[in-house]
């Protein structure tokens, strides 16, 4: 089956999951076993036990995501699944780099676990957060952070045409939320994060992973992946280099990125990894668009 691969990022973790996976793939079993190695500690029986608390930190989430991502990608190639272009939400940008063959899945592994510290450490030394806006579209938005002016507030995360999630100091964003329902929002949802992610309060982060960025090998891109910052495709590796960095601080594109891959090279979509929150999106931007699951490749 020929598809778009779609990978999903921070906040579709939950404890358990890969464990059917692996008690039913080998090629699942040998993934996770690789990721231990990887990282030197148990980060199989972290996914699959718990407890929680650990695996919601977010140097351990990152991680335990993109195993559990490309775990479920190599059974599903044993079952036929072939990716013709890929994408990802976020830290789901770097499992749909492994897909296409630019990092290998030990760097990626690595280099989440060091974005998922780096990101933790830039909202230490300036705490941020961030809210969902529903029901206003991503002109409005920025508008809304734009008229704010005592502190940072922009878009984070551009999910769907009526789902929009903005970054930056608290105030900032408080004073947004107002305005947002002042001006017909549906629902202003404050979210439970350790820093404004996706903003330019992330700049230490940034910096950080340019730095480990130069030291991982870095391919041609084997397919094509449609980045976050850009919504375009990146497939060479100083360019793949700087959107990884350039990521963490710039709002995630994802309505765009779909609204691409949708053009080229099309459909089908299917989302590999743990959770549904992609295919919910999907709906959101494009009821016509056809996403599959894994279960599909055995119908």
């Amino acid at each position: 089956m020929k598809t778009v691969v779609l990978c999903p990022g921070q906040g579709s973790q939950f404890v358990g999951m890969g464990k059917e996976l692996a008690e039913s793939s080998a090629a699942a079993r040998e993934t996770f076993q690789e990721a231990n190695e990887a990282l030197g500690f148990d980060l199989q029986t972290l996914l699959f036990e718990g407890p929680e608390d650990e695996l919601t930190q977010t140097k351990n989430t990152q991680p335990a995501i993109l195993a559990h991502t490309i775990a479920a990608y190599r059974d599903a190639q044993e079952r036929g699944l072939v990716a013709t272009a890929a994408a990802g939400h976020s830290l789901g940008e770097y499992s749909a780099y492994v897909i296409a063959k630019s990092l290998s899945f030990e760097d990626a592994l690595r280099l989440v676990r060091i974005r998922g510290e780096l990101m933790y450490d830039a909202g230490l030394s300036r705490p941020g957060t961030m809210a969902a806006i529903l029901g206003l579209d991503a002109s409005a938005v920025e508008e809304i952070c734009a008229s704010v002016s005592d502190g940072v507030v922009c878009p984070a995360n551009i999910n769907s045409p009526a789902q929009v999630v903005i970054s930056g100091d608290p105030s900032a964003v408080e004073a947004a939320m107002k305005v947002a329902s002042d001006k017909g929002a549906k629902r202003v949802v404050p979210l439970n994060v350790s820093g404004a992610f996706h903003s330019p309060l992330m700049e230490p982060a940034a910096n950080g992973l340019r730095d480990a960025l130069r030291e991982v090998e870095v391919q041609t891109a084997a397919i094509p992946v449609v980045a976050n910052a850009t919504a375009q495709v990146v497939q060479e590796p100083d360019a793949i280099r700087e959107s990884l960095a350039q990521q963490v601080l710039s709002p995630v594109r994802w309505n765009a990125s779909v609204v691409q891959l949708a053009k080229d090279p099309g459909g089908p979509f299917m989302e590999v990894g743990p959770g549904k929150v992609l295919r919910g999106l999907m709906r959101a931007i494009d009821r016509s668009l056809e996403v599959k699951t894994l279960a599909d490749l055995d119908a």
